[in-house]
């Protein structure tokens, strides 16, 4: 009997923990995928807080791998690829050529400059600025195009700190984390390196945008290491805004 009452209670006590097990775990799952939701959300929430009402991320996005897939979509679409290699090719290096010639005459960059172009998906950009003279200069995107551009996140650049004199970028407006997209370009933009942003102010970007611009004002809060230089109208791509910061020595 008492033989028969240990082998009683050792059954019990895997039979508890085997309960237990099955009706923790359920919550702990739970918690656990609160916590990771809540970070993305909370992290989203502070960054539309600290740069106010003119700068709204929009919703939408419950993970940051859906946000890349979205991106992706864009980027990988063959369409708009072939449009961007042939019909587009041509005149958004003449428009890109003008501001970039426009930025030497202000002694904002020179042929010695090293550049980087950030969302640049065919590399127009970097085309533009080899023809103005500026040889050293290379673009980053999602999907890389060589030898013009390289594959990057612009929220965690993969160069090293104080590497570009130039960074030139007019897809802002596709930064699901516009804190994290600014922090990277003053991490790698020398003390006194310029950045060149183009915006749409006053009307809202496509489909594809992660967050909606309405005044200059947010990002003079978000470039805390640097110092605004010019902002001024233009006609660029469907982008009507020129903000030129530069980085605090």
């Amino acid at each position: 009997m008492k033989e028969m009452s240990l082998s009683s209670k050792s059954s019990m006590t895997i039979s508890k923990c085997i309960f237990f097990g099955v009706i923790t775990m359920p919550i702990l799952f739970f918690l656990s995928h609160r916590n990771s939701s809540s970070t993305l959300i909370s992290t989203t929430t502070t960054l539309s807080s600290n740069s106010d009402s003119d700068l709204k991320i929009r919703p939408g996005y419950s993970t940051y791998d859906s946000y890349i897939q979205r991106q992706l979509n864009k980027s990988l679409n063959p369409k708009l690829r072939k449009i961007w290699t042939t019909r587009d090719w041509d005149r958004k290096i003449q428009i890109f050529s003008k501001f970039f010639n426009e930025l030497k005459n202000r002694k904002l960059l020179l042929e010695s400059s090293k550049v980087l172009c950030i969302g640049a998906r065919m590399g127009q950009e970097v085309e533009a600025f080899k023809r103005v003279g500026v040889s050293n200069s290379i673009g980053m995107d999602l999907v890389p195009y060589p030898p013009l551009v390289v594959k990057g996140d612009f929220h965690n650049q993969l160069f090293d700190d104080a590497k570009f004199d130039l960074e030139f970028s007019n897809v802002f407006d596709h930064a699901l984390f516009p804190e994290k997209f600014v922090s990277e370009i003053e991490r790698t933009l020398k003390p006194g390196g310029i950045c060149v942003l183009h915006v749409a102010l006053s009307r809202r970007a496509d489909k594809y945008s992660a967050n909606d611009l309405y005044s200059v004002e947010p990002l003079k809060k978000l470039f805390k290491r640097s110092e605004l230089v010019h902002t001024r109208t233009v006609d660029g791509l469907g982008l009507d805004t020129e903000v030129v910061f530069r980085k605090k020595r």
